[in-house]
């Protein structure tokens, strides 16, 4: 796997792609306790600025963990495309009904009494960190080449990894 750090607007681009690719992830808070506590959300936008949009229960754990610390973690895990980003980040809880209109849709009624419900809230993730891999291959080529590299020895080209920085 070769490291290639990425920068400013390509950091952003990379943040975007691999989130709205897995879209689920496991949003961690309450870092500094154990254990950990970590939901799983959907990923409602990523905005120009890299910033990671979700909609959320005002009365959840996880808002009030935010509350109290506004440290997170995602962690996105998408085995099906061998992509994977961490991003360690700054959480702020949003109440403005603009932004809950524009980032709601259809599904979201598995969650929520409609966009108007007065308990939505948007929780928008700042990253300060993050990093990635990334496979631009199938999967079926990459267990190829982890059996050849098995078989001969050798290395073989996984994909890429390495820090994003914004």
């Amino acid at each position: 796997m070769s490291t290639k750090n990425l920068y400013d607007d390509k950091a952003r681009e990379k943040i975007k792609d691999i989130a709205k690719d897995v879209d689920f992830c496991m949003l961690v808070t309450n870092i500094d306790k154990k254990p950990l506590s970590a939901i799983p959300m959907s990923t409602k936008d990523v905005d120009d600025h890299g910033a990671v949009w979700f909609l959320s229960n005002a009365d959840s754990e996880h808002n009030r963990n935010i509350e109290k610390d506004k440290d997170v973690q995602l962690l996105y895990s998408g085995t099906s495309e061998m992509e994977f980003l961490s991003i360690y980040g700054e959480a702020f809880i949003e109440t403005n009904r603009d932004v809950i209109h524009e980032l709601y849709s259809k599904a979201d009624n598995a969650w929520f009494d409609g966009k108007d419900d007065p308990n939505i809230t948007a929780i928008k993730v700042n990253p300060k960190e993050a990093y990635y891999w990334d496979n631009d291959e199938s999967k079926m080529t990459t267990l190829f080449k982890l059996g050849m590299a098995a078989v001969s020895g050798n290395k073989q080209d996984i994909g890429e990894k390495g820090k994003l920085n914004l």
